[in-house]
Protein backbone atom coordinates (compact mmCIF):
# COMPACT_ATOMS: atom_id res chain seq x y z
CA UNK A 1 0.00 0.00 0.00
CA UNK A 2 2.75 2.44 0.99
CA UNK A 3 4.66 1.54 -2.14
CA UNK A 4 1.64 2.25 -4.37
CA UNK A 5 1.01 5.54 -2.57
CA UNK A 6 4.62 6.59 -3.05
CA UNK A 7 4.39 5.71 -6.73
CA UNK A 8 1.17 7.71 -7.09
CA UNK A 9 2.76 10.72 -5.39
CA UNK A 10 5.77 10.45 -7.68
CA UNK A 11 3.60 10.33 -10.81
CA UNK A 12 1.55 13.31 -9.60
CA UNK A 13 4.68 15.29 -8.90
CA UNK A 14 6.03 14.42 -12.32
CA UNK A 15 2.78 15.55 -13.91
CA UNK A 16 2.90 18.86 -12.06
CA UNK A 17 6.46 19.46 -13.22
CA UNK A 18 5.42 18.67 -16.81
CA UNK A 19 2.42 21.05 -16.59
CA UNK A 20 4.67 23.82 -15.23
CA UNK A 21 7.15 23.23 -18.05
CA UNK A 22 4.34 23.32 -20.65
CA UNK A 23 3.01 26.56 -19.13
CA UNK A 24 6.50 28.10 -19.17
CA UNK A 25 7.00 27.01 -22.81
CA UNK A 26 3.69 28.60 -23.77
CA UNK A 27 4.61 31.88 -22.06
CA UNK A 28 7.97 31.91 -23.83
CA UNK A 29 6.31 31.16 -27.17
CA UNK A 30 3.90 34.06 -26.72
CA UNK A 31 6.85 36.37 -26.01
CA UNK A 32 8.94 34.94 -28.86
CA UNK A 33 11.55 33.69 -26.39
CA UNK A 34 11.63 30.00 -27.31
CA UNK A 35 15.05 28.38 -27.02
CA UNK A 36 15.12 24.84 -28.40
CA UNK A 37 12.20 22.54 -29.24
CA UNK A 38 8.88 22.68 -27.40
CA UNK A 39 7.55 19.71 -25.48
CA UNK A 40 4.75 17.92 -27.37
CA UNK A 41 2.00 19.11 -25.03
CA UNK A 42 3.13 22.73 -25.18
CA UNK A 43 3.60 22.50 -28.96
CA UNK A 44 0.05 21.24 -29.54
CA UNK A 45 -1.43 23.94 -27.32
CA UNK A 46 0.57 26.66 -29.03
CA UNK A 47 -0.25 25.30 -32.49
CA UNK A 48 -3.97 25.31 -31.68
CA UNK A 49 -3.73 28.92 -30.44
CA UNK A 50 -1.86 30.06 -33.55
CA UNK A 51 -4.26 28.25 -35.87
CA UNK A 52 -7.10 30.14 -34.20
CA UNK A 53 -5.22 33.37 -34.91
CA UNK A 54 -4.84 32.32 -38.56
CA UNK A 55 -8.63 31.90 -38.77
CA UNK A 56 -8.99 35.48 -37.51
CA UNK A 57 -6.40 36.61 -40.05
CA UNK A 58 -8.35 34.84 -42.78
CA UNK A 59 -11.51 36.79 -41.96
CA UNK A 60 -9.54 40.05 -41.84
CA UNK A 61 -7.98 39.42 -45.25
CA UNK A 62 -11.41 38.70 -46.72
CA UNK A 63 -13.00 41.73 -45.06
CA UNK A 64 -10.28 44.15 -46.16
CA UNK A 65 -9.83 42.58 -49.62
CA UNK A 66 -6.12 42.14 -49.01
CA UNK A 67 -3.75 40.28 -51.33
CA UNK A 68 -0.98 38.34 -49.62
CA UNK A 69 1.91 36.22 -50.90
CA UNK A 70 3.83 34.03 -48.47
CA UNK A 71 7.05 32.47 -49.81
CA UNK A 72 8.61 29.46 -48.11
CA UNK A 73 12.19 28.67 -49.05
CA UNK A 74 14.86 26.65 -47.29
CA UNK A 75 17.10 23.66 -47.39
CA UNK A 76 15.70 20.26 -48.39
CA UNK A 77 14.08 18.52 -45.41
CA UNK A 78 13.96 21.77 -43.43
CA UNK A 79 10.24 21.29 -42.80
CA UNK A 80 8.58 23.50 -45.41
CA UNK A 81 5.86 20.98 -46.19
CA UNK A 82 5.02 20.33 -42.54
CA UNK A 83 4.97 24.03 -41.73
CA UNK A 84 2.63 24.81 -44.62
CA UNK A 85 0.38 21.92 -43.63
CA UNK A 86 0.13 23.28 -40.07
CA UNK A 87 -0.74 26.74 -41.42
CA UNK A 88 -3.44 25.55 -43.83
CA UNK A 89 -4.94 22.78 -41.69
CA UNK A 90 -7.76 24.85 -40.14
CA UNK A 91 -8.34 27.56 -42.74
CA UNK A 92 -10.36 27.73 -45.94
CA UNK A 93 -8.65 26.64 -49.19
CA UNK A 94 -10.66 29.38 -50.91
CA UNK A 95 -8.63 31.97 -48.99
CA UNK A 96 -5.34 30.15 -48.39
CA UNK A 97 -4.05 28.68 -51.66
CA UNK A 98 -0.91 26.58 -51.74
CA UNK A 99 1.23 26.62 -54.89
CA UNK A 100 4.03 24.13 -55.50
CA UNK A 101 4.99 24.32 -59.17
CA UNK A 102 6.59 21.38 -60.98
CA UNK A 103 9.52 21.69 -63.36
CA UNK A 104 8.68 24.17 -66.16
CA UNK A 105 7.31 22.89 -69.45
CA UNK A 106 8.98 23.73 -72.76
CA UNK A 107 6.40 26.47 -73.26
CA UNK A 108 7.06 27.95 -69.83
CA UNK A 109 10.79 27.87 -70.46
CA UNK A 110 10.20 30.20 -73.41
CA UNK A 111 8.35 32.73 -71.23
CA UNK A 112 9.71 35.33 -68.83
CA UNK A 113 11.03 33.46 -65.82
CA UNK A 114 8.62 35.13 -63.34
CA UNK A 115 5.62 34.66 -65.64
CA UNK A 116 4.51 31.23 -64.48
CA UNK A 117 4.57 32.38 -60.86
CA UNK A 118 2.57 35.54 -61.57
CA UNK A 119 -0.25 33.37 -62.95
CA UNK A 120 -0.86 32.24 -59.35
CA UNK A 121 -0.71 35.65 -57.67
CA UNK A 122 -3.64 36.42 -55.33
CA UNK A 123 -6.85 38.29 -56.05
CA UNK A 124 -8.59 40.35 -53.36
CA UNK A 125 -9.21 38.36 -50.19
CA UNK A 126 -6.63 35.66 -50.94
CA UNK A 127 -3.40 34.42 -49.40
CA UNK A 128 -1.14 32.44 -51.72
CA UNK A 129 1.55 30.27 -50.17
CA UNK A 130 4.43 29.34 -52.46
CA UNK A 131 6.20 26.11 -51.50
CA UNK A 132 9.41 27.23 -53.18
CA UNK A 133 9.24 30.15 -55.55
CA UNK A 134 11.11 32.24 -58.10
CA UNK A 135 14.10 31.98 -55.73
CA UNK A 136 14.72 28.54 -57.25
CA UNK A 137 16.83 30.39 -59.80
CA UNK A 138 19.02 31.90 -57.09
CA UNK A 139 19.70 28.52 -55.50
CA UNK A 140 18.61 25.11 -56.76
CA UNK A 141 18.63 25.87 -60.48
CA UNK A 142 22.06 27.44 -60.42
CA UNK A 143 23.63 24.80 -58.17
CA UNK A 144 22.17 21.95 -60.24
CA UNK A 145 23.18 23.54 -63.53
CA UNK A 146 19.62 24.21 -64.74
CA UNK A 147 20.41 27.83 -65.56
CA UNK A 148 23.47 29.67 -66.82
CA UNK A 149 25.56 32.05 -64.76
CA UNK A 150 24.24 34.87 -66.91
CA UNK A 151 20.64 33.89 -66.14
CA UNK A 152 21.50 33.58 -62.45
CA UNK A 153 23.17 37.01 -62.33
CA UNK A 154 20.29 38.55 -64.25
CA UNK A 155 17.80 37.13 -61.76
CA UNK A 156 19.72 38.56 -58.81
CA UNK A 157 19.70 41.93 -60.52
CA UNK A 158 15.98 41.92 -61.35
CA UNK A 159 14.46 40.17 -58.30
CA UNK A 160 14.52 43.27 -56.04
CA UNK A 161 12.89 45.36 -58.76
CA UNK A 162 10.18 42.74 -59.38
CA UNK A 163 9.42 42.49 -55.69
CA UNK A 164 9.32 46.27 -55.44
CA UNK A 165 6.70 46.24 -58.20
CA UNK A 166 4.73 43.55 -56.34
CA UNK A 167 4.72 45.66 -53.15
CA UNK A 168 3.82 48.86 -54.99
CA UNK A 169 0.88 47.02 -56.57
CA UNK A 170 -0.51 46.60 -53.06
CA UNK A 171 0.40 42.95 -52.50
CA UNK A 172 1.78 42.05 -49.08
CA UNK A 173 4.88 39.89 -49.61
CA UNK A 174 6.17 37.77 -46.72
CA UNK A 175 9.25 35.57 -47.10
CA UNK A 176 10.48 32.77 -44.84
CA UNK A 177 13.71 30.78 -44.97
CA UNK A 178 13.75 27.47 -43.07
CA UNK A 179 17.12 26.14 -41.97
CA UNK A 180 18.21 22.69 -40.82
CA UNK A 181 21.59 21.37 -39.69
CA UNK A 182 23.54 18.93 -41.85
CA UNK A 183 23.12 16.24 -39.19
CA UNK A 184 19.35 16.70 -38.92
CA UNK A 185 18.99 16.90 -42.68
CA UNK A 186 20.80 13.56 -43.03
CA UNK A 187 18.50 11.96 -40.46
CA UNK A 188 15.42 13.20 -42.31
CA UNK A 189 16.70 11.97 -45.66
CA UNK A 190 17.32 8.54 -44.14
CA UNK A 191 13.84 8.55 -42.60
CA UNK A 192 12.35 9.17 -46.05
CA UNK A 193 14.13 6.08 -47.37
CA UNK A 194 12.73 3.96 -44.54
CA UNK A 195 9.20 5.45 -44.75
CA UNK A 196 7.94 6.07 -48.33
CA UNK A 197 4.86 7.86 -46.94
CA UNK A 198 6.98 10.74 -45.71
CA UNK A 199 6.83 13.85 -47.88
CA UNK A 200 9.80 14.41 -50.16
CA UNK A 201 8.89 18.06 -50.77
CA UNK A 202 9.63 19.57 -47.37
Amino acid sequence: MAKNKAKHEEERAGGEVEDKKAKKDKQQAEKGEIRGPLKRKAYEKELKRLQAELCKLQEWVKYKGLRVIVVFEGRDAAGKGGTIKAITERVSPRVFRQVALPAPSDREKSQMYIQRYMAHFPAAGEIVIFDRSWYNRAGVEYVMGFCTKQQHDRFLELAPEIEKYIAEAGIILVKFWLEVSNEQQKKRFEARIDDPLRSSGS
